[in-house]
């Protein structure tokens, strides 16, 4: 199975009101140091309405951006995404980022 597909499917594990960090995504498909490299799979995410990459956020808790299909706009959108799920957010960020994490 390619990167980007085992990528994807790890993330599908993440359910609606949680979310997962770059870096965490990047051990659990097995690249230590890879959150770079999740990213890319992210912003070239073939599937936003089926793989939920907008449950990827920043270590930092920062929101990040989101741009499916070179849309604008993106960290508002991500936010609003995240927020319907019931995911609180504040000034861009999550506001409990511990209590919001999927654990892999």
């Amino acid at each position: 199975m390619k990167l980007d597909e085992r990528v994807y499917k790890e993330l599908c594990r993440v359910p609606r009101g949680k979310v997962t960090t770059y870096g965490a995504l990047a051990r659990a498909v097995g690249l230590p140091n890879g959150q770079r490299i999740i990213g890319r799979i992210m912003k070239n995410n073939p599937y936003p309405g089926i793989v939920p990459c907008h449950r990827v956020v920043r270590s930092d808790g920062k929101v990040g951006g989101y741009s499916p299909g070179g849309m604008s706009g993106g960290e508002m959108i991500k936010s609003a995404m995240l927020e319907k799920e019931g995911i609180g957010i504040s000034g861009g960020k999550i506001r409990d980022l511990d209590g919001s994490l999927f654990e892999f």
